[in-house]
């Protein structure tokens, strides 16, 4: 595993984000002790103990920006939810790449890109787990949260978890960079709990309501709204 470890960090996002040009491609950056994370619509990713996992994948698949690069949170998402599965639990994903287990968040994904003089640097993606944390420790902030441990009802090792992570990343993501999210696409469905509900998308500053009907080829949220149109989300977040 090509990994840097640090023992505190405010964000490991941040941070890979500062030393880009010194981190090599699939490395992952790693701490259990993170003071300051934060996920997508910049909510914060609490602290709940060092048997937890605060990480970020540093990749540089390329000079230039593609679209399949905006496909690597639900990419990382697949990676998760089937080690979860590994464990004995059923996650289901909530679009475009929050994992729960029973209706309560266990991972959040965050993706960054680096860009400088019109070249693309890196990106950087971050993720937290719920590994090992007491339901007292547990805060929910947007949504009711979990850990893998309470759903198991056992510890678990959080090294041994972070090298599946690992492992079964870098497995299939060159292919997932060549085919795109079509290569997930099955599997990314089969575990949606939104589909065929009725939901409210935050999209920048306003928010769509309207019955999620499918995933399209690239990952984009299908919904058919109050006015019985057909819109195409590209972007957003359940709430």
């Amino acid at each position: 595993m090509k990994s840097l470890y640090l023992d505190i960090v405010d964000s490991t996002n941040k941070w890979a984000k500062e030393h880009i040009l010194e981190i090599e491609d699939k490395t992952l950056v790693y701490t259990f002790n993170q003071t300051d994370g934060r996920g997508r619509l910049k909510r914060k990713w609490l602290n709940t103990g060092t048997d937890n996992i605060y990480a970020s994948f540093v990749l540089k698949p390329s000079a230039a920006m593609k679209e399949v690069y905006s496909n690597l949170t639900q990419y990382l998402c697949i990676v998760l939810a089937e080690i979860m599965e590994e464990y004995g639990t059923l996650p289901k994903i909530k679009w475009p790449n929050d994992i729960k287990i029973n209706d309560k968040k266990v991972s959040g994904i965050l993706a960054e890109g680096v860009i400088s003089d019109n070249e693309l640097k890196g990106i950087i993606l971050g993720f937290g787990v719920n590994l090992n944390t007491n339901k007292e420790n547990l805060v929910s902030i947007d949504q009711p949260a979990t850990a893998l441990n309470i759903e198991v009802g056992k510890e678990i090792d959080k090294n041994e978890f972070l090298k599946k992570v690992y492992d079964r990343f870098c497995l299939m993501y060159d292919e997932f960079i060549e085919r795109g999210f079509s290569l997930i696409r099955d599997d990314y469905i089969r575990r949606a709990n939104f589909l065929n509900k009725n939901v409210s998308v935050k999209v920048f500053d306003k928010t769509v309501n309207g019955l999620a009907t499918d995933i399209t080829e690239n990952g984009a949220l299908k919904i058919i709204d109050k006015n019985n149109k057909e819109q195409i989300l590209l972007i957003g977040d359940i709430l």
